[in-house]
């Protein structure tokens, strides 16, 4: 009896801690769709009120109207798409190469790419930023798309170690049948990883649509802004002071595609995460 108690308040506890850890994340999503029906005087008052009276839906009128937060919602789902449908293309037929195929060298290859995700994104703007510069890409999307398009150095170690635990005598089995190695690829490899591919894209998508640095720094013109650039703007888009309510609005618009994403995704997000961490 004391075991099964012992148990029961142990299990309380954890579930405790995962609430209060739960709330942290909950409540100030919570806070900002209560602040974007709010009218500008009510956002700093005490105590808050989390039900807005009244609802004010012109904060969202105005951001459609007058602001180009369409431009920037039209800007992000194009950069989110190439790279999406390239950069998923491109990762997971090297993950492929560098788990199923004989390549001399080829686990010091494997190395030598891994070693580039120690270097830092700042390291390389100056370098990246005179490159796009030479070819013209400045203030345009090809800054964002390009380098995503070919590949993810993490998104390709992750699905490597997917492939790695799925039977190579499926490989065998295909080259017997007659099946090149790209064949192979897309018809058996790739289905058996959907639930490794459909967690990186989300982690991807999310990496991408929340891209803040790469726009602000490459791209001058405000129609090539990007949806987190357009919102940073928000900030002086009063001369006296900050809209809350029209940034928190325009927040909210910003998460919503993730939310949903993941919302119709978890279950291979979770899956594909405990299937890795088992075979690795």
């Amino acid at each position: 009896m004391r075991v099964n108690t012992s148990k029961k308040v142990i299990r309380v506890l954890i579930f405790c801690i995962l609430f209060l850890g739960a709330m942290t994340m909950v409540v100030p999503f919570l806070w900002m769709l209560s602040t974007s029906f709010k009218e500008a005087n009510l956002v700093y008052q005490i105590p808050p009120q989390w039900i807005p009276k009244p609802v004010d839906w012109e904060n969202y009128i105005e951001l459609f109207t007058k602001t180009n937060i369409l431009n920037g919602i039209g800007n992000s789902v194009i950069v989110s798409a190439c790279v999406l449908i390239f950069g998923t293309f491109s990762t997971s037929l090297s993950a492929f190469a560098f788990a199923k195929l004989d390549v001399p060298y080829k686990n010091v290859l494997f190395l030598c790419v891994l070693s580039s995700m120690m270097v830092p994104f700042v390291v390389l703007l100056v370098p990246q930023y005179i490159i796009y510069t030479k070819v013209k890409w400045i203030n345009t999307l090809l800054p964002m798309i390009v380098p995503g398009a070919l590949g993810s150095v993490s998104m390709m170690f992750f699905l490597r170690q997917y492939m790695s635990g799925l039977p190579t005598e499926l490989l065998e089995a295909a080259k017997i049948d007659g099946c090149g190695y790209f064949k192979i690829y897309y018809q058996i490899f790739l289905p058996l990883c959907k639930p490794a591919l459909i967690s990186n894209i989300i982690m991807v998508f999310m990496g991408t649509w929340n891209d803040y640095l790469g726009p602000m720094i490459f791209v001058n013109d405000s129609k090539k802004y990007t949806l987190q650039v357009v919102i940073k703007m928000l900030n002086s888009y009063h001369e006296t002071q900050t809209d809350i309510p029209l940034v928190m609005a325009a927040s909210l618009i910003a998460i919503l595609p993730i939310l949903i994403l993941f919302i119709f995704c978890q279950k291979y997000f979770v899956d594909s995460m405990a299937i890795t961490g088992l075979k690795g």
